[in-house]
C-alpha cells in the first residue's frame, strides 16, 4: 500500500547526507589547509556547527545503515513515473527560505555546512570557502563572486519527486521537501546540471561517493514515501550491494 504524504516534520534516524560527505573527500580533506581570514571587518569562519548534523566527518555510511537502507528499500513502492504535467518549481516555493530560525536561507546554510574553512558574511552570505565535490571528487575553490560554480542540488529532483508522488502532497510539505537539508548537498555546478532531474538508473555520482549517496536517496524516498522508478530501484541496489 502506497504511504500517505507527511504533513508534520518527522524525526530522522541519523544526518545522512552530512554523514555521506566525507565518504566523497576522503584523503583529500585531510590535507587542505584551512583559508586564510580576512581581518575583523571582514567576512569571519562559520562557528563550530554541533556535531551531526552539520559537520560532516562522520565517516562512510556504517553497516548499519547500508543494512537500513536496503530494508527501506526492499519496502518501497515500485511505479512508474508520472507525466510531471503541472510541474513548476514554484510548486516547491519560489525559492530558498529559513527554515530553522537562524535568520539565513538554506542555500547558504548548506554551503557553510558542505564547505570547508567557509568564510561567512553577517548576511549570512558564504563567501569563499574549499568544496570536495561528492559528485566528481574534485575540489573547488568557491567564491562568492562566482556563485554558480558550487550549486546546491536535491538529491532526490525536485521535478522526479513531483513524477512519483510529490504532485500530490499539499504545498507545505512541498516547501519542506524542497528545503529539507537531508535532501540537499553543495556539488559541482557543470555536474549538477548535467543530473538535471535524472535519478539513480540514469545518473550516478563518481564511485567513491556512490554507497552514501544510495544511502541517502533512500533514506529521502523512505522518509517522504516516494514511488522508485523500477530502473532507479535496481540501481540503488546495485550501489548498495557493493557498498
Amino acid at each position: 500500500m502506497a504511504r500517505a504524504p507527511r504533513n508534520a516534520p518527522r524525526t530522522r534516524r541519523t544526518p545522512r547526507v552530512a554523514a555521506a560527505l566525507l565518504a566523497a573527500a576522503g584523503a583529500l580533506a585531510a590535507g587542505c589547509d584551512a583559508l586564510p581570514g580576512t581581518g575583523p571587518a571582514g567576512p569571519t569562519a562559520a562557528p563550530a556547527p554541533s556535531a551531526p548534523q552539520n559537520a560532516p566527518g562522520a565517516g562512510p555510511p556504517a553497516s548499519e545503515e547500508i543494512e537500513q537502507a536496503l530494508s527501506d528499500l526492499s519496502e518501497a513502492e515500485v511505479g512508474a513515473e508520472g507525466s510531471g504535467a503541472g510541474y513548476e518549481r514554484e510548486e516547491f516555493g519560489s525559492s530558498w527560505i529559513d527554515t530553522d530560525d537562524n535568520g539565513c536561507p538554506t542555500r547558504h546554510d548548506i554551503l557553510a555546512r558542505d564547505l570547508r574553512a567557509a568564510r561567512v558574511a553577517d548576511d549570512c552570505t558564504v563567501t569563499r570557502g574549499v568544496l570536495e565535490d561528492p559528485y566528481t571528487g574534485e575540489r573547488i575553490d568557491f567564491s562568492a563572486e562566482d556563485p554558480m560554480e558550487v550549486q546546491i542540488d536535491h538529491l532526490v529532483p525536485l521535478a522526479l519527486a513531483w513524477r512519483t508522488g510529490a504532485g500530490e502532497w499539499d504545498r507545505d510539505t512541498r516547501v519542506e521537501f524542497a528545503n529539507d537539508r537531508d535532501n540537499l548537498i553543495a556539488a559541482d555546478g557543470p555536474a549538477n546540471q548535467s543530473k538535471g532531474d535524472s535519478g539513480p538508473g540514469e545518473w550516478q555520482p563518481y564511485p567513491p561517493f556512490r554507497c552514501a549517496y544510495a544511502v541517502a536517496y533512500v533514506d529521502v524516498v523512505d522518509a517522504y514515501g516516494l514511488r522508485l522508478p523500477s530502473a532507479d530501484r535496481a540501481a540503488l541496489e546495485e550501489m548498495l550491494a557493493n557498498c
